[in-house]
């Protein structure tokens, strides 16, 4: 029927074929009444976005200044000829969709590419110079009580999820000019809401919840871009699908189907599993918890027990639980894992994943993210107050692996923002991360592709990174040095052919070449000198720094990895010594960073 009307309008029309197979592969079976009303509703899910700006709303995407600040512009970033290739193409697509236009401009932002899975390439806008001096909005989030009070009373439930939503909305008139990217080819200014920007998932929120203003709290709730329908039988489902779909219609915004689910019986929302009047927590919140093995020595118990000890306050009886463990390290102790320590370790990891350690969260309270990366892992944990509301903690990927450290450490942040998205989204939070380079990435001059596509994840929070020593960074480093990862990575490692050896293998096959460590040594071993101890054949400080041995090009290296990388900036002495210190130690390590900066080419 749309299309018939859109042929006699001589209008630019589209048919969509709905493959009900792949979206009940990807969210479960969809009853037959409706799979006939998604029938109806099929020009509300087409495979692509018209070509065709969407209509002006009461709602466009406004970019507010701070008064007195100049428009930031920056100059081109330099393409390969395949990148400039592939910038005509999309260029030329968005031009002929309708989406940007050519611009005259005092603004100004780069773009790059960012290679996608698939191998094609994705462009991003560096627009970070114009979302430091953006006004940063604030907009109200439902009570997550409340949604959970609605939600429960239902059996079936639909999510929409719109496709490109960004793109779906537009600038505000007179605004256009500020979204200005330069390229090789001219400026052109966007006239729909391109991802990067800062206050765009207000924008997207405050329109939703404006299109959907008469379903809200009656079978409708909107957190955030998160759109889900709930009824108590299938008969009203089929109503309130309707209602809804024929909204977005009337608005012309258009679902992404493949993205949908319609009509199920369970959901995952806001870190909760909601199912016939029953909400459970979702088990991946305490996943990295709950799966911890057993510690197999003591450094993998001293792991452990910084993260649990972190949260005593909250145990009944810590001390009590955990003396089975403790006792371990005791230099009297040997090591033996009784069927007490099991009990003891259990009984602890279940402790940390219930009341009243893990608490729900109160969006009226401020988030405090908490992360860390190692060799192989990387964790995290989400508080407030000083409770955890959730827990990450994964294996990296081989080609992470490959990631500089601070990029490691970013990457960190970076999974755990995307993952806790719906609790940060709208509100000022803190980041606390215990790599000093990272809280220079909104200012550094120039981003690699990988760090472009973070940087546009990133602009959609409000939140300020503050730098956390080690040494009190527990449950974030705990998570990030899980024993059974290190291991999952070391037999992965040794499947694959070359493998670098790692800064410990070499600290330990240096240690008994240098004389000066070796007199360390052994003053540790008769117990005189407490700033040292050993750990598996390496010496730690106090402050838990590895000690490098002096010989080969151990010490150099890691100089230069805290100084010559992209992360590291050619930074001066000062910030280059303080990124070395952090995790290593050795005598007249300064004079060592002075003297590597002071002949730095690059830096002179």
């Amino acid at each position: 029927m749309q299309f018939e009307k859109g042929c006699k309008r001589s209008e630019p029309s589209y048919l969509c074929t709905l493959r009900f197979d792949e979206i009940e592969e990807a969210s479960g079976p969809i009853p037959g009444v409706i799979k006939k009303l998604l029938k109806e509703f099929e020009d509300v899910m087409p495979d692509e976005l018209p070509r065709k700006l969407p209509p002006k709303r009461a709602v466009d995407h406004e970019i507010e200044l701070v008064p007195g600040t100049k428009p930031p512009a920056r100059a081109p970033y330099r393409m390969t000829q395949l990148e400039l290739v592939e910038l005509r193409k999309q260029l030329k697509d968005m031009l002929e969709s309708g989406i940007i236009k050519p611009a005259k401009s005092p603004y100004g932002a780069p773009v790059l590419f960012q290679k996608k899975a698939d191998g094609s390439l994705r462009m991003c806008c560096d627009y970070r110079a114009l979302n430091k001096i953006t006004v940063k909005n604030k907009y109200p989030i439902p009570l997550v009580a409340d949604c959970f009070d609605r939600l429960s009373q239902a059996k079936y439930f639909t999510k929409i999820d719109l496709r490109s939503g960004y793109w779906q909305v537009r600038i505000k008139e007179g605004d256009e000019a500020k979204t200005t990217v330069v390229t090789r080819y001219g400026a052109l200014e966007f006239l729909v809401m391109p991802f990067g920007l800062t206050n765009a998932p207000a924008t997207f929120c405050t329109l939703m919840n404006q299109v959907l203003h008469g379903f809200l709290d009656e079978f409708v709730v909107v957190y955030l871009d998160d759109i889900v329908i709930y009824s108590r039988t299938l008969a009203e489902h089929v109503e309130h699908l309707r209602q809804v779909l024929a909204r977005l219609r009337e608005y012309e915004l258009y679902a992404k189907v493949s993205k949908c689910s319609f009509a199920q019986e369970t959901i995952s929302f806001l870190g909760h599993i909601v199912e016939r009047g029953h909400i459970r927590m979702d088990p991946k919140k305490v996943q990295a918890i709950e799966e911890w093995q057993p510690p197999s020595d003591v450094h993998d118990l001293r792991s452990f027990l910084g993260l649990a000890n972190y949260y005593r306050r909250f145990v009944k009886g810590y001390s009590k639980i955990a003396r089975p463990m403790t006792d371990l390290l005791k230099k009297t102790e040997a090591w033996n894992w009784t069927p007490q320590c099991q009990v003891s370790f259990d009984d602890l990891k279940r402790a940390m994943v219930t009341d009243p350690v893990l608490a729900l969260p109160d969006m009226s309270k401020p988030f405090v993210v908490e992360t860390n990366a190692s060799d192989f892992a990387l964790g995290g944990v989400l508080m407030q107050d000083g409770h955890p509301v959730a827990f990450e903690s994964r294996e990296l990927k081989d080609a992470e692996r490959r990631y500089s450290a601070h990029e490691k450490e970013l990457l960190a942040v970076v999974h755990c923002l995307r993952l806790w998205r719906h609790y940060l989204l709208g509100s000022p939070f803190v980041v606390k991360t215990d790599n000093t380079a990272v809280s220079h990435f909104m200012t550094q001059p120039k981003l690699t592709s990988r760090q472009a596509r973070w940087q546009e994840l990133l602009s959609e929070f409000h939140f300020v990174l503050e730098y956390r020593a080690g040494s009190s960074n527990h449950v974030a480093d705990a998570l990030s040095r899980r024993a059974d990862l290190a291991s999952l990575v070391s037999v992965a490692a040794l499947s694959s052919s070359a493998v670098a050896t790692s800064i410990r293998d070499r600290a330990r096959e240096l240690l008994p070449k240098d004389p000066a460590a070796q007199g360390l040594v052994h003053l540790v071993e008769q117990g005189k000198a407490r700033q040292f101890w050993l750990d598996d054949g390496l010496l730690m400080t106090k402050e838990n720094r590895l000690y490098i041995p002096k010989g080969g090009d151990l010490r150099k290296s890691l100089i230069s990895e805290c100084h010559d990388t992209l992360w590291a900036g050619h930074q001066g002495e000062e910030r280059t010594y303080a990124l070395v210190q952090r995790a290593y130690y050795w005598p007249q390590m300064r004079d060592d960073v002075e003297t590597y900066v002071r002949t730095c080419l690059i830096c002179q």
